[in-house]
């Protein structure tokens, strides 16, 4: 099965805005959670803790972090559930050590879409058994599917139709994360 770039579904334009308003929101977020515990955000070392899903949200956090002027670190953690050429999620497998320094934090897991659900479900679920001070989920595209796993989000970037998509740190099979937009990719 060949496949190939289809339409462009969201611009790099509007991206770039939406990123920047996302950054903005979760800083004040989470300047008012350090606060409210008495903490200053300009002197809170590691007590903001961001939790990329690599690969696909690389791109997302990257460009998200930038537009938050806080002191903050960054905890990868590596999720496969898209193996080589499928473009159907396989189940959420967990493909390298979570980070154990998560307890008393605030913690903001990132990932690249929320389709079925299992990844952010399983990363939630052990996250969560480390006791977090607080625990925001977001994502840059929520797909409007139906899930095997409900999972709330904090903050997603743009809502999609079921459709596969890459770009932006999206890929199949390994390529097509580097386009700036978001692009469906179409049977030929």
């Amino acid at each position: 099965m060949v496949r190939r770039l289809g339409k462009v579904l969201i611009d790099r334009q509007r991206i770039h805005a939406r990123v920047r308003e996302i950054g903005r929101q979760l800083s004040q977020d989470l300047e008012n959670d350090l606060r409210a515990e008495g903490t200053d955000a300009a002197d809170s070392p590691d007590r903001v803790v961001m939790v990329p899903i690599l690969t696909g949200a690389i791109v997302f956090v990257a460009d998200r972090i930038r537009e938050m002027p806080m002191k903050l670190s960054m905890r990868m953690v590596t999720v496969s559930s898209y193996p080589g050429q499928s473009t159907m999620s396989r189940g959420a497998a967990l493909r390298g050590a979570l980070p154990q320094d998560l307890g008393g934090r605030h913690i903001v897991v990132v990932d690249d879409i929320l389709d079925s659900g299992h990844t952010l479900a399983l990363v939630k679920e052990l996250i969560l058994e480390q006791n977090p001070a607080s625990l925001r989920m977001c994502v840059l595209l929520d797909k409007k599917v139906p899930r095997k796993h409900e999972v709330t989000l904090n903050y997603a970037g743009f809502e999609i139709p079921d459709e596969f998509v890459v770009g932006y740190g999206l890929d199949y099979d390994g390529y097509y994360r580097n386009l700036p937009e978001i692009v469906t990719l179409e049977l030929e």
